[in-house]
């Protein structure tokens, strides 16, 4: 291998890390729908011939191991003479390469240097519509993934420069937003382009060897960092666990996630075969995605500032069982996973208590999409209304949760509401954060927040994909559980409607109001232990009322002139009763 000195390796892993970043915001600029436009649901990365990551900017950590899969399945589609320069791979298939759900469309650009194939320049972004029961793609009782729309092997969207018409035909044909789609798409290809370019680049400047080395020499380096980690942490066994509501078809029916964590030296092993059966609804979620929920977790325990490549994913050892809901057998729908893999990410933080004390972090609120369909009584065009929310984030050992944020596995961010009104026949009429929502501890969760829609133009079809609204987020040592979250159609009238937290096909009526609570998140440590200056603070933020103070603080707070103030005697004597029968 080429030697590559220090300063010249630090050199290249920023300019990696430039280039990836330069496409991510080439990606979002020229983004034609408002998912990738403003909820900035998409990621770039830079992958070698072999399709392992070289450099990655995360907006979303599942794409660290949807990317290798899809480059996987694309190798064994086309042999290295049928990968030429010019083309732009496209691939959506969960089960024939690495997409999450048919949604997320992966495009792989190959870069070449000098007329030699040296990697691939890729992209995944959720499109708005890929065809399938309901608007948006995202069927809530979906039973099978030929219900959850188009459905494409690795094929060639572009041939040496030339579009292939025929494919830009078939995703014409079936999406209910077709200009939105191909146009998403052609970003991806842009952004490929751009990340071809600076790669060769950078290759003329050092050298195309010393590139080359230099990325297996920080994949290296990464793999290193973490099991040097891993081998100052106790071994040991450790089991966590968490719920999902349900699949969307059986609701009574919760979906347990099951990992044990076994840690010997610098090696750490995860297995997640006692996990619940694959389920008939699409909460489903393939086995590279829960091996990326991994790797996330152990760059949050170790360094949020570790090169991301394929090094990381070296250290990450899981054992499936098939047939489960982590290790479905095709065609097992998918297309609500995101629950599911943020109660993966769960369970991991909760088996890996035990070894990393100081990160522990309680259950949050989970990630939400929101689809709402219809045609424009303008031109009659069909439009897709599609947001991505989260909620509270859980408290950690030392530090209470964030509030109404994204947080884990979901970083996109909330459509703002003016660009929501302005492209969509919809108004949001509240916006604001839940009282009482977060769970009560030392370190108190986040809180979640409403956001209500007002109709305003015919029939609409809704559906929706999210968690927790069955089963609360959970507290952590000591700490109290998070409020659930709601889907209320018309609230506080006759005609209310509560739904469950994944459906599809739901119809809204011009005039209907809806309304959704996003969960709060659990805290962590004994409520009576969080200072009384901490929970007054809270009461004059709004945060918790004072009910709740003196319920699950032992906090006595009165009001005077308008200002929260506690009673110091009275606080100290129920503070004492509590501590004294607990």
């Amino acid at each position: 291998m080429t030697e590559v000195d220090p300063i010249t390796l630090q050199v290249i892993y920023a300019r990696l890390a430039g280039i990836v970043q330069e496409m991510q915001n080439s990606l979002f600029r020229t983004g034609f729908s408002t998912i990738i436009r403003e909820s900035q649901d998409a990621s770039c990365a830079i992958l070698n011939t072999r399709g392992e990551v070289v450099a990655q900017h995360v907006v979303l950590p599942l794409h660290m191991g949807a990317f290798p899969a899809c480059t996987e399945g694309l190798l064994r589609h086309y042999s290295p003479a049928e990968i030429r320069e010019g083309d732009a791979f496209i691939i959506n298939h969960p089960y024939l390469g690495g997409s999450p759900h048919a949604p997320d469309m992966g495009v792989l650009t190959p870069i070449f240097y000098r007329g030699e194939w040296v990697g691939f320049a890729a992209s995944m972004a959720h499109k708005s519509d890929i065809g399938g029961t309901v608007p948006g793609s995202g069927s809530g009782q979906a039973r099978e993934i030929f219900q959850e729309g188009l459905h494409l092997p690795p094929v060639k969207f572009v041939s040496q420069y030339r579009p292939v018409k025929e494919i830009e035909a078939i995703l014409n044909a079936n999406s209910r937003t077709p200009e939105l789609v191909i146009g998403d798409i052609r970003g991806q290809v842009g952004s490929g382009r751009l990340g071809e370019r600076r790669v060769a680049e950078l290759m003329e400047r050092y050298g195309k060897e010393t590139v080359l080395a230099s990325t297996e020499l920080l994949s290296s380096y990464a793999e290193s960092r973490v099991r040097k980690a891993i081998a100052s942490w106790p071994d040991g066994r450790s089991e966590g666990e968490s719920f999902v509501d349900n699949d969307g078809i059986d609701l009574d029916r919760p979906i347990r996630i099951h990992v044990a964590v076994e840690k010997a030296g610098e090696r750490i092993h995860f297995d997640f075969s006692r996990s619940s059966d694959q389920t008939r609804g699409p909460a489903n979620i393939r086995p590279p995605l829960v091996r990326a929920c991994c790797t996330y977790c152990l760059i949050s325990l170790i360094d949020p500032h570790l090169p991301i490549n394929q090094g990381l994913a070296r250290v990450v050892e899981a054992t499936f069982r098939e047939g489960s809901v982590v290790d479905p057998r095709f065609p097992a729908a998918v297309n609500t996973y995101m629950p599911t893999a943020t109660v993966v990410v769960e369970a991991i933080f909760k088996a890996m208590g035990p070894f990393a004390r100081d990160k522990r972090i309680a259950a949050g609120s989970g990630s939400c999409a929101v689809v709402l369909g219809g045609s424009r009584a303008v031109g009659g065009r069909s439009y897709v209304h599609y947001e991505i929310f989260s909620g509270g984030a859980g408290a950690r050992w030392g530090k209470d949760g964030v509030s109404a944020t994204a947080f884990h596995l979901s970083n996109c961010k909330t459509a703002p509401v003016e660009i929501i009104e302005s492209e969509f026949p919809t108004r949001v009429e509240r916006f604001e954060i839940l009282r009482d929502s977060g769970g009560a501890g030392t370190w108190r969760g986040g809180l979640g927040f409403a956001r209500d829609y007002r109709i305003l133009q015919g029939e609409v079809r809704f559906s929706m994909r999210t968690d927790k609204h069955v089963i609360e987020p959970w507290g952590c040592e000591g700490g109290k559980e998070g409020a659930k979250g709601a889907c209320i159609i018309n609230p506080g009238t006759p005609d209310e409607k509560r739904l469950p937290s994944r459906f599809g096909d739901v119809r809204l009526q011009e005039g209907d109001l809806l309304r959704i609570e996003r969960p709060g998140a659990g805290g962590m440590g004994d409520p009576l232990a969080r200072p009384i200056e901490k929970v007054l603070e809270d009461v004059r933020q709004g945060y918790v009322s004072p009910e709740r103070a003196a319920a699950d603080y032992g906090v006595i707070v009165s009001r005077t002139d308008g200002e929260p103030v506690f009673d110091q005697a009275a606080t100290a004597t129920l503070r004492a009763e509590r501590t004294k029968k607990s």
